[in-house]
């Protein structure tokens, strides 16, 4: 079993594509598929693949009379839409670099990154046009995307020019860069990834031995396109198929995602665990606690089987029932969410990667998914673990081949530090592999907890633990004086509903969620090794995370921080 699906025959090769570069993709689907839906909206007609080639020619000219010429940085800034999708492909057809920004990232974030990158032109949505316009003297022409105007340097441009732009004319190589993409991490340090052409056309190629797809699939895209995730995965590998991308216009919510998911009836969806996580809390787990009856049958592996595969067929039809392929990554999935899709027949997909590496190291097709494992390698490339544990197995994953980034962009000794001598990018997770080849992440290096008798404790898992109890929203588990402590934010809505009739409301009350967070601490000790028992839990009020929505775990390792109502 390897993880693996054979590749249909509607995929397209790279003898079709040429070379692994951007436009070569463009030139080869705009000449297998001129009238087929490629972009959208959920609710608007689709542009097909002339029309988006149309509106390309059409953006790379505002750039190319604004003076963007081959390695300028453009910026792009703006919630996923179809005219995301034609900015970028305008700037890399001219051999210019786009600089991909989250919308969530600040004001501060993006002035710092449009410097950084030496950005000289920007696109931008309308509701993030505030966070450029004090961008400085680099920062010569702003577009607005939604208005199709120029909000700085239109003068430039003029009205009355009729050339048209040759999106192919320009020679480009396939080391040469095509993306700088800036991610806050955890440490609070931003960093410029460099990828080029080669990394995210490769990748987007072999993606199709994971999952093969053909111009009738449909993609609900929910996720950032300046996500590398999202952006190869969800937006450059269908390009390259001839497929169907819907964007859901807007933020993710219950009430958005699922009258979308009846009107697109995606083929292919890519996620981050925590909407999944969501649906199964709030809307299976409750269905199984109805009644005491079917709450007491349910802890019986066979009659929780039954009812999965039932309510398997329920999800199937929530998300329009034509889904083939739901990925999941960005975060490890939580193992009671991942046995629940796993016996209800949902074909959810779990891969792993970094931003470094274009982003896939490992993943499996819906079909060979196991337990708690991300999959095997992805074909094409390396990957090991370096400084095994003889113990436990455990050791960090490195890999080497063409997806790993040129480099940190004006950070020599970053770049240098990331590497090994022989040439393996250092991802800083650690993992597991068995003897057929899958891996199982374990967590990050720098994360790693060294117990009194010099065990590695991994706060990650017993964070996964704390967040299956219900009461618990999220959690971080961090070292205080040699003790293991949990930060939880707890689901106060909950509890305050099911609090007994009291006296003193604000006495009361602080009691419940005293006896709360033992009751949570006895839970996580009871299915923890003694290692990783916890000596201490505090209710917080939130925990801060970057744009990406990753707890920002550096902020926590002192110290306490937030709104602390218990320290038992």
């Amino acid at each position: 079993m390897t993880g693996r699906k054979d590749v249909g025959p509607n995929m397209q090769s790279i003898k079709d594509i040429g070379h692994y570069t951007i436009p070569c993709v463009l030139r080869n689907s705009f000449s297998k598929f001129p009238d087929r839906p490629a972009l959208s909206i959920v609710g608007k007609p689709p542009m097909t693949y002339t029309e988006m080639r149309e509106d390309i020619q059409r953006y790379a000219r505002l750039l190319k009379l604004a003076g963007v010429s081959k390695g300028d940085k453009v910026a792009v800034l703006s919630p996923s839409m179809p005219k995301w999708g034609v900015a970028y492909f305008s700037i890399v057809c001219l051999g210019a670099i786009a600089v991909p920004l989250l919308p969530d990232f600040s004001k501060a974030e993006v002035e710092g990154i449009v410097v950084h990158s030496d950005a000289c032109f920007a696109f931008v949505s309308k509701s993030n046009l505030e966070k450029v316009m004090d961008c400085g003297e680099t920062m010569k022409s702003i577009f607005c995307l939604e208005e199709e105007s120029f909000v700085r340097g239109g003068e430039q441009v003029g009205t009355g020019e009729t050339e048209t732009v040759d999106l192919f004319g320009v020679e480009l190589e396939e080391q040469d860069t095509a993306s700088i993409i800036y991610t806050s991490g955890t440490t609070g340090t931003p960093k410029g990834v460099e990828l080029s052409h080669r990394n995210i056309v490769f990748m987007a190629h072999q993606t199709r031995l994971i999952q093969d797809i053909h111009p009738d699939d449909v993609f609900l895209s929910i996720l950032p396109m300046s996500h590398v995730y999202e952006f190869t995965i969800g937006f450059i590998f269908p390009m390259m198929q001839g497929s169907h991308v819907v964007y859901l216009g807007r933020s993710v919510a219950v009430s958005s995602l699922l009258p979308a998911l009846k009107i697109v009836r995606p083929t292919i969806m890519l996620s981050v665990p925590a909407v999944m996580e969501k649906i199964y809390k709030n809307k299976i787990v409750p269905s199984f606690e109805k009644s005491k009856v079917v709450s007491s049958l349910y802890k019986l592996p066979v009659i929780r089987k039954l009812l999965h595969k039932i309510a398997g067929r329920t999800l199937m039809e929530t998300f329009g029932g034509r889904i083939k392929f739901f990925g999941l990554g960005g975060a490890k999935v939580q193992p009671e969410v991942e046995r629940f899709l796993k016996e209800a027949g949902f074909p959810y997909a779990i891969g792993y990667g970094l931003t470094e590496t274009s982003p896939l190291i490992a993943g499996a097709n819906p079909h060979y998914t196991r337990l708690g494992s991300t999959g095997p390698k992805m074909e094409g490339i390396e990957m090991k673990l370096i400084h095994v544990e003889e113990a436990t197995g455990i050791g960090e994953v490195v890999t080497k081949g063409p997806h790993v980034m040129k480099g940190y962009y004006k950070n020599e000794e970053l770049t240098k530090s990331v590497f090994t001598e022989d040439g393996f990018f250092k991802t800083g997770d650690c993992a597991t592999l068995d003897k057929s080849g899958y891996l199982y992440i374990k967590g990050r290096n720098k994360n790693v907890i060294i117990g009194a008798s010099g065990e590695n404790i991994y706060p990650e898992d017993i964070e996964f633990v704390l967040n299956k109890h219900p009461l618990v929203l999220e959690s971080l588990v961090v070292e205080r004086d040699n003790r293991l402590v949990a930060l939880v934010k707890l689901d106060e809505e909950t509890i305050e509903k099911g609090k007994p009739a009291i006296g003193n409301a604000e006495q009361g009350l602080s009691a419940i969620y005293a006896k709360t967070l033992t009751d949570i601490r006895s839970y996580v000790n009871s299915q923890v090794n003694k290692f990783s028992q916890l000596k201490g839990i505090e209710q917080i009020s939130d925990l801060e995370k970057t744009a990406s929505q990753k707890i920002k775990r550096f902020l926590y390792n002192t110290g306490s921080k937030g709104k602390v109502t218990n320290v038992r």
